[in-house]
């Protein structure tokens, strides 16, 4: 099965020097058969891109995390910016999970970086609008109409899609 998984880019670089990928708490979405049953119409990529949607609003919240962390800023190793990511992979074993969202599956704790299909990654066009949405994530979730605005500022912008073996340029361009 397709997976999205949730990222940020301090993950990624994890990803690049070890080769696997841990998910948060085994988290990840996917075109499941809730997420059809919640659409009245569309086809697979439509359904396929509602669940990017959800990971790239998980990704924000990862990123709000990773800033409660203060991130150490070295010349070696300069603050990354601010970007919503999403992986996806191909996984055979994952379990639906619809009691939390329609989206939802749970996954092993590693996902080996053969099993990437693609990494999807804003541009550096959307950082302003990632940091805004990544302060006002949690009052959007809890309906707050202009926090939902804000997040809903940073879901206008498309990730850009990048193949596994462009991972190490990626990371350097940043």
């Amino acid at each position: 099965m397709r997976i999205y998984l949730p990222a940020t880019l301090s993950m990624l670089v994890a990803l690049n020097e070890s080769g696997d990928f841990r998910p948060v708490g085994g988290t990840a979405f996917a075109l499941t058969p809730a997420l059809r049953e919640s659409y009245v119409d569309g086809d697979d990529e439509e359904l396929a891109e509602a669940a990017i949607r959800e990971a790239a609003r998980a990704s924000l919240r990862l990123i709000a995390a990773d800033s409660d962390d203060e991130p150490v800023e070295s010349a070696d190793a300069p603050a990354l910016p601010a970007r919503r990511v999403v992986i996806a992979a191909d996984i055979d074993e994952v379990k639906l999970r619809p009691d939390l969202d329609a989206a939802v599956v749970k996954v092993g704790a590693v996902v080996p970086l053969s099993a990437v299909a693609s990494i999807l990654v804003d541009g550096a066009d959307a950082e302003d609008k990632v940091i805004r949405a990544v302060a006002l994530v949690d009052s959007a979730d809890l309906g707050d109409e202009d926090s939902e605005l804000a997040v809903g500022d940073v879901e206008d912008f498309d990730l850009g899609w990048y193949a596994t073996q462009e991972l190490p340029f990626l990371l350097e361009l940043l």
